[in-house]
């Protein structure tokens, strides 16, 4: 009966013990050095590609596998985008995404847990075919989270062409690899969070300083959108402002080199996301103006490549007077971050404006004071001048042609009291001088037709105030003169604008000026003023005619 040597049975054990010391201590040594090669490339952390590309082809190394693809999140988290690909896959990098719970991988992103397959992986219930890969020549999957800081980042599978049985040792060390690049992966995000928030902080602090500057306000709004779009890197970058009397908004600047979008036509404000933008006073985003049915120009926008759009209102005293209009030439999801920041630049586009219209409203007050000053010294010379030669029948008479000319400088001042101190239209201070006529100088039982016709004319502020007293002094000799005794009839105001001369008359069918009637031989208080305005302020000629209409033609150079 033979018995087991038992020094034999030790000397075997201790054999197997020492090959699975040794095996344990390859598989250590295996694993530090892939962990090594990783931190490696963890080197050039701040060129994620080539981080990301050396990370794959360390890991087919060490795993003995045939393929290795990184998929990771994107900005909105829903998705997962190859970003590297060992062998034939590295062309396929960038064009390839998985949502979240589709496929493999996508399983592993949804459930944060790593999948094996050894073999037939297609034939598993949450694979999903990926045409560029032939996936069927592939036998084995090995899939693990990444993780970073707590959170998912992305994901990392490698595959063989033949069956293989991972090894816990070769899972064990994906799952080391995948905490090493996620850590370094939220690192990198990180960074560039702050790199980001560095600029956005330059950005608006440039933008502050320009505010408080001697900038016009039209190279503030310019910098404004061209530091937005390159922040951002945004494909245009416009302020729009609403033009409330025609409710329209209009481009005041942009950054954008495309003739075509900055001579397109204004869009109303109810036919678009940012005049919903403006209308509602809240960001309003839209995800592709390409498909979107609510934006107006989606033929545009194919043809000069926006897609992403988000609408910022211009807020003043929580009124919206416009938007501040960010397009992205891909698709883009606005985080929070950017969503704030655009705020922020559009309060200070919004700050910009109001604080450029204080501006002109210090200059309006100031040059109306010079004007009004220069207009009662204007009253005063007419007081003296009909104090020396008036000959006037009562007091009453005199006061109501004081008023009436002061009613008619008061006309200009009213309409040069808006935002635009150099414009008049002449019809709209022509309405205003027959109104207060009609009512101190038309009795009830007269019934005279006054009515204005011809051409609307724009008068600079200089000229505006002389024909003003001009057509108060016509139109009050019509009244005095051609309808004296006759009750009904009409008088009628004409303007026209030549090549080089404006022309304007008043005319009226009642009585006619005497026969042999001579200008300079028998002017009144009344065309004596005329006439001084009309040579000395405007450089014309004054003509009066008699025929079926009594006409005062007044012709001075544009």
């Amino acid at each position: 009966m033979s018995s087991k040597d038992p020094r034999k049975d030790a000397e075997s054990e201790l054999t197997a013990r020492i090959n699975e010391l040794e095996a344990r201590l390859r598989d250590k040594e295996l694993e530090a050095d892939a962990l090594r090669q990783v931190g490696q490339a963890m080197g050039i952390l701040f060129d994620i590609k080539e981080m990301l590309k050396r990370v794959c082809h360390v890991i087919v190394q060490v795993t003995g596998t045939d393929l290795c693809m990184i998929y990771l999140l994107n900005k909105a988290r829903s998705e997962l985008v190859l970003r590297a690909a060992s062998g034939p896959a590295s062309g396929a990098i960038g064009k390839i995404s998985v949502k979240v719970g589709e496929g493999v991988t996508g399983w592993v992103a949804k459930e944060r847990k790593p999948v094996v397959l050894d073999r037939e992986a297609w034939r598993d219930a949450r694979f999903k075919p990926i045409p560029e890969f032939q996936p069927d020549s592939y036998q084995s999957m090995l899939s693990v989270p990444l993780m970073g800081a707590g959170n998912l980042v992305g994901v990392i599978t490698v595959s063989t062409d033949p069956p293989h049985e991972y090894t816990p040792t070769q899972i064990g060390l994906l799952m080391s690899i995948a905490d090493q690049v996620g850590g370094a992966i939220e690192n990198f995000s990180q960074y560039q969070k702050m790199k980001r928030r560095a600029s956005h902080l330059t950005t608006l602090s440039e933008i502050s300083r320009s505010i408080t500057s001697d900038m016009y306000l039209e190279e503030v709004l310019h910098l404004i959108v061209a530091m937005t779009a390159e922040a951002l890197n945004l494909k245009i970058c416009s302020v729009v402002l609403l033009d409330e009397e025609r409710q329209e908004l209009v481009i005041k600047a942009t950054q954008a080199s495309s003739r075509a979008y900055r001579t397109r036509a204004n869009v109303k404000l109810g036919e678009s996301p940012t005049g919903e933008a403006v209308a509602e006073g809240r960001p309003v985003i839209i995800s592709d103006v390409r498909k979107d049915k609510t934006y107006p120009q989606r033929e545009f926008a194919e043809k000069e490549g926006l897609c992403s759009l988000i609408a910022i209102p211009l807020k003043v005293k929580g009124k919206a007077i416009g938007a501040l209009n960010c397009y992205t030439a891909k698709p883009h999801v606005f985080t929070d971050e950017e969503i704030t920041l655009l705020t922020a630049l559009a309060s200070h586009a919004a700050m910009a404006i109001q604080n450029s219209k204080l501006m002109v409203r210090s200059a309006i007050i100031q040059e109306m004071h010079h004007r009004v000053k220069n207009s009662l010294q204007t009253i005063a010379s007419l007081l003296r001048l009909q104090l020396r030669y008036g000959n006037f029948e009562s007091v009453e008479q005199v006061l109501k042609e004081i008023i009436n000319r002061i009613l008619a400088i008061a006309s200009v001042h009213e309409l040069l009291s808006g935002d635009n101190l150099d414009n008049v239209s002449i019809r709209r201070m022509a309405e205003a001088i027959l109104s207060a006529a009609a009512t101190s100088m038309l009795t009830p039982d007269r019934k005279i037709d006054i009515r204005i016709e011809g051409e609307d004319i724009t008068l600079s502020a200089k000229k505006a105030t002389p024909v003003a007293l001009i057509l108060n002094e016509l139109l009050q000799n019509a009244i005095d003169h051609g309808f004296k005794d006759n009750k009904v009839g009409k008088i009628i105001l004409n303007t026209a604008v030549g090549e080089f001369d404006i022309k304007i008359s008043v005319k009226n069918d009642g009585e006619p000026l005497p026969e042999g009637f001579d200008l300079r031989a028998n002017q009144g208080m009344g065309l004596q003023i005329v006439e001084t305005l009309v040579h000395n302020d405007l450089a014309g000629k004054l003509k009066l005619t008699s025929g079926e209409f009594t006409e005062a033609l007044v012709t001075f150079p544009k």
